[in-house]
């Protein structure tokens, strides 16, 4: 099914909003059975909002999509990828980086108006659009690499309690004259969609971020943290898959990424501040509608009556 037809290519954002009204006013659950999560039919990812990309917290707590400098990126083969606590990905592929997650996101972002493993048409102007970007040459010629290296990987993600095994992008093509490009995901990657095991992104907040990719995997890597805990500036070298050598360049960097994220969430009106204690970074922010009630939740569990 294409939700971009020719009449609509020149508002595709206002196309996408109306097409997601209809299909949440349409939509049904499609479950075979809550004991076989793994036998889902015509499987669709949750429906978020406009203003947020939505991103599985693995790869937000890790060097996946990375912070690496331009050039030649390294090949990696099944290579484990620096991770927290409860996520492990081995990698096969060039390596990514933020430029390539916003690709990613925003596939995904229209990916999750239809069901998941079905083909998603969509211009190279409404992608680019979407992404932030302006419909040119140059643009479009990044745009095709980083589609391509999305599709030229492998990895086994294990988050929660399903692993994912397969590519970020399953299959893509492009129609040279029109610029449509029919794209597909592997709907086995649903799992790493369930509840709790993604992140809302604020676009708004990562897009103003633009050209500071440390800042941006900060950005990321918080929000998928309801209540951030103190690391230290060695640990987040090595999430952000930073390619500093030097750790006393790379804490300089790390700061100047931090103020930069402090100075536009208070822009978006986004609880986001810092302090670095020695060798530990400390982090506070405002914890989301959801995360806050993940958080009630989890302290109600932990709560134990006095007998």
């Amino acid at each position: 099914m294409s939700f971009l037809t020719a009449s609509n290519y020149l508002n595709p954002v206002a196309h996408l909003e109306a097409v997601q009204k209809r299909v949440q006013a349409e939509r049904v659950s499609k479950v075979t059975g809550s004991s076989a999560p793994l036998q889902r039919k015509g499987v669709q990812l949750p429906l978020w909002p406009e203003p947020v990309r939505a991103v599985p917290n693995g790869f937000l707590r890790s060097a996946l999509f990375g912070v690496i400098g331009k050039g030649k990126r390294r090949y990696m083969k099944a290579e484990l990828v620096a991770a927290v606590d409860g996520v492990e990905i081995r990698y096969t592929g060039q390596r990514l980086d933020q430029g390539d997650l916003d690709v990613w996101a925003n596939v995904l972002h229209t990916v999750r108006l239809q069901e998941l493993g079905g083909q998603c048409r969509v211009t190279s102007y409404a992608l680019l659009k979407l992404i932030g970007k302006t419909d040119t040459g140059k643009n479009r010629a990044t745009l095709q690499g980083r589609i391509e290296r999305l599709r030229a990987n492998a990895l086994t993600v294990k988050q929660g309690r399903y692993s994912y095994i397969g590519g970020l992008i399953a299959r893509a093509a492009k129609d040279e004259k029109t610029q449509e490009w029919v794209i597909e995901l592997d709907a086995k990657m649903w799992p790493l969609f369930a509840a709790d095991q993604f992140t809302q992104i604020e676009w708004a907040v990562r897009h103003a971020l633009n050209g500071q990719p440390l800042a941006q995997w900060l950005h990321g890597f918080y929000a998928s943290h309801a209540k951030p805990f103190p690391l230290k500036v060695e640990t987040l070298h090595s999430l952000c898959g930073s390619e500093a050598i030097l750790m006393s360049d790379f804490a300089k960097t790390l700061r100047k990424a931090l103020n930069a994220l402090m100075d536009v969430s208070a822009t978006y009106g986004k609880g986001f501040s810092y302090e670095i204690r020695g060798n530990l970074v400390h982090v506070e922010k405002r914890a989301s509608g959801s995360q806050r009630r993940h958080l009630t939740k989890k302290a109600a569990k932990s709560w134990k009556p006095h007998v």
